[in-house]
Protein backbone atom coordinates (compact mmCIF):
# COMPACT_ATOMS: atom_id res chain seq x y z
CA UNK A 1 0.00 0.00 0.00
CA UNK A 2 2.70 2.67 1.40
CA UNK A 3 5.99 2.40 -0.85
CA UNK A 4 7.71 4.90 1.00
CA UNK A 5 10.80 2.79 2.07
CA UNK A 6 11.50 1.02 -1.35
CA UNK A 7 14.68 0.49 -2.15
CA UNK A 8 15.52 2.58 -5.47
CA UNK A 9 18.85 3.98 -6.59
CA UNK A 10 18.99 7.81 -6.62
CA UNK A 11 22.18 9.60 -8.39
CA UNK A 12 23.89 11.01 -5.73
CA UNK A 13 25.29 14.11 -6.92
CA UNK A 14 29.25 13.85 -6.26
CA UNK A 15 31.04 16.87 -7.16
CA UNK A 16 34.80 15.63 -6.03
CA UNK A 17 38.22 15.48 -7.81
CA UNK A 18 39.83 11.84 -7.53
CA UNK A 19 43.10 11.53 -8.30
CA UNK A 20 43.11 9.40 -11.38
CA UNK A 21 46.31 7.41 -11.03
CA UNK A 22 48.73 7.08 -8.62
CA UNK A 23 51.78 9.71 -9.34
CA UNK A 24 52.64 13.04 -9.42
CA UNK A 25 50.23 16.01 -9.67
CA UNK A 26 51.14 18.68 -12.29
CA UNK A 27 49.96 21.80 -14.03
CA UNK A 28 47.82 21.96 -16.62
CA UNK A 29 50.50 24.46 -18.49
CA UNK A 30 53.70 21.93 -17.84
CA UNK A 31 51.57 19.11 -20.14
CA UNK A 32 54.11 18.83 -23.09
CA UNK A 33 51.23 19.18 -25.40
CA UNK A 34 50.08 22.23 -26.24
CA UNK A 35 46.43 21.72 -26.72
CA UNK A 36 46.89 21.26 -23.08
CA UNK A 37 48.45 23.31 -22.11
CA UNK A 38 47.28 25.99 -23.53
CA UNK A 39 43.92 25.26 -21.99
CA UNK A 40 42.36 24.70 -25.80
CA UNK A 41 40.37 21.84 -24.54
CA UNK A 42 39.71 23.51 -21.29
CA UNK A 43 40.78 24.09 -17.49
CA UNK A 44 41.96 20.49 -15.82
CA UNK A 45 45.03 19.49 -14.18
CA UNK A 46 47.45 16.43 -15.17
CA UNK A 47 49.29 13.49 -13.59
CA UNK A 48 52.88 11.81 -13.62
CA UNK A 49 51.86 8.47 -13.68
CA UNK A 50 53.79 5.95 -11.63
CA UNK A 51 51.60 2.87 -12.66
CA UNK A 52 49.25 2.45 -14.92
CA UNK A 53 45.94 1.73 -13.15
CA UNK A 54 43.11 4.41 -14.10
CA UNK A 55 40.08 5.44 -12.52
CA UNK A 56 37.72 7.66 -13.21
CA UNK A 57 38.40 11.16 -11.43
CA UNK A 58 34.23 12.33 -11.28
CA UNK A 59 31.46 10.55 -10.93
CA UNK A 60 29.24 10.33 -14.07
CA UNK A 61 28.08 8.59 -17.19
CA UNK A 62 30.56 7.35 -19.96
CA UNK A 63 29.76 9.21 -22.82
CA UNK A 64 32.64 8.44 -25.13
CA UNK A 65 35.40 6.06 -25.49
CA UNK A 66 37.54 6.66 -28.18
CA UNK A 67 38.38 4.20 -30.42
CA UNK A 68 42.37 4.19 -29.98
CA UNK A 69 41.18 3.71 -26.23
CA UNK A 70 43.50 6.41 -24.80
CA UNK A 71 40.20 9.24 -23.92
CA UNK A 72 37.35 8.55 -22.52
CA UNK A 73 34.16 11.46 -22.19
CA UNK A 74 32.26 11.35 -18.69
CA UNK A 75 29.20 13.56 -17.99
CA UNK A 76 28.63 14.83 -14.77
CA UNK A 77 25.42 15.21 -12.97
CA UNK A 78 26.06 19.10 -13.36
CA UNK A 79 26.12 18.76 -16.96
CA UNK A 80 30.31 19.59 -17.13
CA UNK A 81 32.26 16.78 -19.45
CA UNK A 82 35.52 15.53 -18.02
CA UNK A 83 38.13 14.41 -20.83
CA UNK A 84 40.46 11.53 -19.35
CA UNK A 85 43.51 11.63 -22.18
CA UNK A 86 45.61 8.33 -21.78
CA UNK A 87 49.24 9.84 -22.76
CA UNK A 88 50.66 12.24 -25.76
CA UNK A 89 50.15 11.30 -28.70
CA UNK A 90 49.16 8.29 -27.85
CA UNK A 91 46.41 7.97 -30.60
CA UNK A 92 49.07 6.93 -33.43
CA UNK A 93 49.44 3.52 -31.20
CA UNK A 94 46.15 2.51 -32.15
CA UNK A 95 44.42 1.05 -28.60
CA UNK A 96 47.90 -1.26 -28.07
CA UNK A 97 48.90 0.07 -24.94
CA UNK A 98 45.33 0.46 -23.28
CA UNK A 99 42.71 -1.89 -22.06
CA UNK A 100 39.43 -0.33 -21.23
CA UNK A 101 37.15 -1.26 -18.51
CA UNK A 102 34.42 0.73 -18.68
CA UNK A 103 31.53 0.71 -21.53
CA UNK A 104 29.54 3.50 -23.12
CA UNK A 105 26.80 4.73 -21.15
CA UNK A 106 27.97 3.30 -17.61
CA UNK A 107 27.42 5.28 -14.84
CA UNK A 108 30.86 5.29 -12.80
CA UNK A 109 31.64 6.24 -9.64
CA UNK A 110 34.67 8.99 -8.92
CA UNK A 111 37.66 6.72 -7.75
CA UNK A 112 36.22 3.35 -9.90
CA UNK A 113 38.18 1.11 -12.39
CA UNK A 114 38.57 2.74 -15.75
CA UNK A 115 40.90 1.94 -17.51
CA UNK A 116 44.97 0.79 -17.77
CA UNK A 117 47.79 1.38 -19.93
CA UNK A 118 50.76 -0.34 -20.13
CA UNK A 119 53.60 1.94 -19.07
CA UNK A 120 56.12 -0.25 -20.55
CA UNK A 121 54.90 -0.11 -24.11
CA UNK A 122 54.59 3.31 -23.98
CA UNK A 123 58.22 3.76 -23.04
CA UNK A 124 59.35 1.52 -25.90
CA UNK A 125 57.11 3.35 -28.15
CA UNK A 126 58.86 6.61 -26.82
CA UNK A 127 55.33 8.14 -26.06
CA UNK A 128 54.93 10.72 -22.94
CA UNK A 129 52.48 8.42 -20.26
CA UNK A 130 51.00 11.88 -19.11
CA UNK A 131 47.39 11.33 -17.91
CA UNK A 132 45.54 14.36 -18.60
CA UNK A 133 41.65 15.39 -16.87
CA UNK A 134 40.31 18.48 -18.48
CA UNK A 135 36.75 19.83 -18.71
CA UNK A 136 36.01 20.77 -22.53
CA UNK A 137 32.89 22.65 -21.40
CA UNK A 138 34.55 24.92 -19.01
CA UNK A 139 32.62 27.72 -19.39
CA UNK A 140 30.15 25.96 -17.44
CA UNK A 141 32.83 25.52 -14.55
CA UNK A 142 32.02 27.92 -11.60
CA UNK A 143 35.15 26.67 -9.59
CA UNK A 144 37.83 24.18 -9.76
CA UNK A 145 39.83 23.83 -6.69
CA UNK A 146 42.68 21.04 -5.80
CA UNK A 147 42.85 20.98 -2.10
CA UNK A 148 46.16 19.17 -1.97
CA UNK A 149 49.15 20.18 -3.53
CA UNK A 150 51.91 17.44 -2.51
CA UNK A 151 54.02 15.36 -4.35
CA UNK A 152 52.63 12.44 -4.70
CA UNK A 153 49.08 11.15 -3.86
CA UNK A 154 47.31 7.92 -4.56
CA UNK A 155 44.96 6.88 -7.12
CA UNK A 156 41.34 7.59 -5.74
CA UNK A 157 42.33 9.65 -3.47
CA UNK A 158 39.62 12.61 -2.81
CA UNK A 159 42.12 15.47 -4.20
CA UNK A 160 39.53 18.77 -4.88
CA UNK A 161 36.46 19.51 -5.98
CA UNK A 162 34.27 21.10 -8.77
CA UNK A 163 30.92 23.15 -9.17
Amino acid sequence: MFHLFQNKEVAVPDYHLYMPVTGKLIELSDVNDQVFSTKMMGEGFAVNPTNGNIVSPVSGKIISIFETKHAMGIKMVNGLEVLVHLGIDTVELKGAPFEVYAKEGQTIKGGEKLAKMDLTQLELAKKENTVIVVFTNSDRLKGLSIDKQADDFERGEIIGEVK
